[in-house]
């Protein structure tokens, strides 16, 4: 009777708290890991050997994992300082591509350029500060004072302001408006 108690009292909860853990439902809990490459409230500025000041805000960037000289960005204006007339070309877009190595910047989606009396606007831009050239295309529209001009591609050279505005077809031909 006491060997029968002894077990009882000891053996057999033990037991079935065997019998309960000896198929147990296996849980696995997978932490997710993010590694966050996101800056907010980039400003980068630089200066070409003439002294034209290019200066690149942007609300928020993430660095390319692929290469840490690349940064997309949202939220994007750029300011080019011209010395030798001190015109201010104002670029503003959605999105952007920044090279910090040699300043080349891509513009997309709603992007404008506003110098002088001079509005372009576009769906792509890209910009090269070491050949001081901006090339606007994909739905181009180029107003002044005087007219609105459609076009595929508008061409501007910072320096020299020398401006091509063409279309990739050549039998087509480049519309515009006189707005007097």
């Amino acid at each position: 009777m006491i060997t029968w108690f002894v077990y009882s009292k000891y053996f057999k909860k033990n037991e079935s708290l065997v019998s309960k853990t000896a198929n147990p439902k296996i849980v696995i809990e997978e932490e997710i890991v993010y590694n966050s490459n996101i800056i907010k409230d980039i400003n980068y500025t630089s200066r070409d050997l003439k002294g034209n000041e290019y200066i690149l805000v942007a609300k928020e960037g993430e660095i390319d994992l692929d290469n840490s000289d690349i940064i997309f960005l949202t939220g994007v204006t750029a300011y080019i300082k011209l010395v030798k007339n001190s015109e201010l070309i104002v670029i503003t877009s959605n999105y952007g591509k920044y090279n910090t190595i040699n300043y080349d910047t891509i513009f997309s989606k709603n992007v404008k350029i506003d110098y002088v009396d001079n509005i372009i606007t576009g769906d792509y831009l890209d910009f090269s500060m070491m050949k001081n050239l901006l090339i606007i295309s994909r739905n181009v529209i180029y107003k002044n004072l005087e007219n609105t001009m459609k076009a595929d591609v508008v061409e501007l050279n910072t320096t020299t302001k020398d401006t091509k505005i063409f279309m990739y077809n050549s039998s087509e031909q480049v519309n515009v408006t006189n707005i007097n």
